[in-house]
């Protein structure tokens, strides 16, 4: 018996027991095995719950429950570590037929594993809105600010900022399938999630990238810069400001 027939079994419950699997007194383990798949199974699912509730809400229990089995076949663990388990979500829904119609959602679960990406990312500790306010323009332009590990930037032609929140806050459904931006920042213990004001994205995408000021803001078209950086020290997301040629 090989590892791969092992794995094969333990992940799809219509395959027998492997072959030549015994138990301590040498019977044959069909029946532990059994117990031992079923338990993985729903540890794995129960993984999955927990790390995509709005995609769980929005299918609905039991669908997402067999969709997680289906899920676990196609994307078994490759870590010990659940913590990353089910970061190829995105990827299974947009092959998985039965959801096909609902196209939002392989962004809304890049947005759950951003969340908690956020959540398990470094800290860092972040300067003062008076630190950055001190600069003059010319300075504040060629500086190459540095933002914070656990800073995330989803971008979708999908609501998914206004889907999470209807979800998760109970806030009122989107309307219409408008594209949104969403920030993700962790300034305490738990991330959260921001829409951006439009073409806000492209400046901060620059920015994690380490482009100065003046760079990022030729990255894309224009937008509200002051509400912009003052999300980015409200959510304690700049970690340092590097100063820059002036030249």
């Amino acid at each position: 018996m090989s590892q791969t027939e092992f794995r094969a079994a333990l992940l799809n419950p219509e395959r027998p027991a492997p072959a030549g699997l015994a138990d301590p007194q040498g019977r044959p383990a069909g029946r532990r095995f059994d117990v031992y798949r079923n338990n993985v199974t729903v540890s794995l699912t129960e993984a999955l719950r927990q790390a995509f509730p709005v995609i769980r809400k929005l299918v609905g229990e039991e669908f997402f429950t067999a969709m997680a089995r289906e899920h676990l076949r196609a994307h078994p663990p490759t870590s010990p570590l659940m913590m990353h388990y089910g970061r190829d979500m995105p990827e299974f829904l947009e092959n998985f037929p039965p959801v096909q119609h609902l196209g939002y959602l392989p962004d809304i679960a890049r947005l759950e594993l951003a969340l908690r990406e956020s959540y398990h990312a470094a800290d860092a500790t972040s300067v003062s809105a008076e630190a950055l306010q001190a600069l003059s323009p010319d300075t504040l332009m060629a500086s190459r600010p540095t933002l914070a590990p656990s800073l995330r930037l989803i971008r979708s032609r999908w609501p998914i900022h206004a889907i999470w929140s209807a979800n998760m806050r109970g806030t009122e459904a989107p309307k219409s399938a408008v594209a949104e931006d969403v920030l993700i920042a962790r300034p305490d213990y738990d991330p959260e999630p921001h829409r951006l004001p439009d073409g806000a994205a492209p400046f901060i995408a620059a920015l994690m990238q380490g482009a100065a000021v003046a760079e990022a803001l030729e990255a894309g078209p224009e937008f509200d810069l002051t509400a912009t950086l003052g999300l980015l020290l409200a959510t304690r997301a700049i970690t340092a400001v590097n100063p820059g040629d002036q030249t």
